[in-house]
């Protein structure tokens, strides 16, 4: 697949970490983003930092859990905190594990949300991957799938029927009304996370968009929209119609490093997204190729990662290469 489409860019609010998920550092970043004309804002979710998880972290080669994440304030109140801030930026999760959520309220929460800001809500949900935050919220590991697919219809039902009501396998709604409703219409863009094909199916049945993450390949990335277009022509959808998002790493490396020393972290890093502004900027182009349509910067754990400035100011230069 090599489709260019107009890309959006996001950046991750300092929403994890004692010391920098600070209301100052999220007004800070959430009102530059927006001056600078970014479109969005995101935020994650983690309910717990097990001390001997049952379960590896697959974002890390070692499979620990990141330390920053001991400290994560929760990614709605951050959004509705922020929009208080904001006028006109998108507000997304990406993601809020929602099995672990009763659906009603999760609804609630993010109709709210929507129509306090105005109508910039972006859902993204996840269905987990932790035992450990399973068992945290008494909700079973197994069959989590077909809970998914079931509570994404609900949520939407919630969003969008005047009388809603359920009698499903997992959850069961009376006959009711559930306000309010969210300002955007039919309801807030829902972007799934996932890598499994039962989630790319759910993705073409009943979302707007896939939310994934990339760090050292495309391979897998175009393979991974290839798949989800695949699901579409089996309901008879254009795949157009899916909105890719990409939570990307980018890692800056410091100018007055050699070319020698450059070329070494790169091939470190896998050769995407680290190196200079225009090494990385090239790479963002290569991920805009792939079929990418919403960039979201995640800075985490780089060399910048607590200098709210200085991520705006190189994701402005990084997204010169984007648009």
């Amino acid at each position: 697949m090599d489709i260019i489409r107009d890309m959006k860019v996001g950046l991750r609010l300092p929403q994890t970490g004692k010391n920098r998920a600070t209301k100052e550092n999220i007004v800070h970043l959430a009102t530059q983003a927006e001056s600078a004309g970014f479109d969005s804002l995101w935020v994650l979710e983690r309910l717990i930092w097990p001390v001997n998880p049952q379960d590896p972290y697959p974002g890390t080669k070692d499979g620990k859990l990141p330390e920053d994440w001991q400290y994560v304030l929760d990614p709605l109140e951050t959004l509705t905190f922020v929009a208080a801030h904001t006028k006109t930026i998108a507000l997304g999760t990406s993601i809020i594990d929602m099995l672990f959520h009763n659906p009603v309220i999760l609804a609630k929460r993010f109709a709210t949300l929507d129509v306090l800001s105005s109508g910039r809500a972006i859902a993204g949900f996840g269905i987990g991957w932790s035992k450990d935050e399973f068992h945290a919220s008494n909700i079973p590991f197994k069959d989590r799938g077909k809970r998914a697919n079931e509570y994404v219809q609900l949520i939407r039902k919630i969003w969008t029927d005047n009388v809603v009501e359920m009698k499903g396998n997992f959850y069961n709604i009376p006959a009711s009304k559930i306000e309010p409703k969210p300002i955007q219409k039919p309801h807030p863009p829902i972007y799934l996370g996932g890598y499994s094909q039962n989630t790319f199916a759910r993705i073409a049945n009943h979302a707007n968009g896939w939310i994934c993450v990339v760090r050292n390949s495309l391979s897998k990335l175009k393979s991974n929209i290839d798949k989800i277009s695949e699901e579409c022509y089996k309901v008879n959808r254009d795949p157009k119609d899916i909105q890719i998002a990409a939570i990307l790493y980018p890692n800056i490396t410091d100018t007055s490093y050699t070319d020698e020393v450059v070329a070494k972290q790169r091939q470190l890093q896998g050769h995407i997204l680290s190196g200079t502004v225009e090494q990385v900027g090239m790479d963002l182009l290569e991920v805009k190729k792939a079929g990418v349509d919403h960039a979201i910067l995640n800075y985490n754990r780089s060399e910048i990662d607590d200098n709210i400035d200085k991520i705006i100011e190189v994701s402005k230069q990084l997204s010169r290469y984007l648009r």
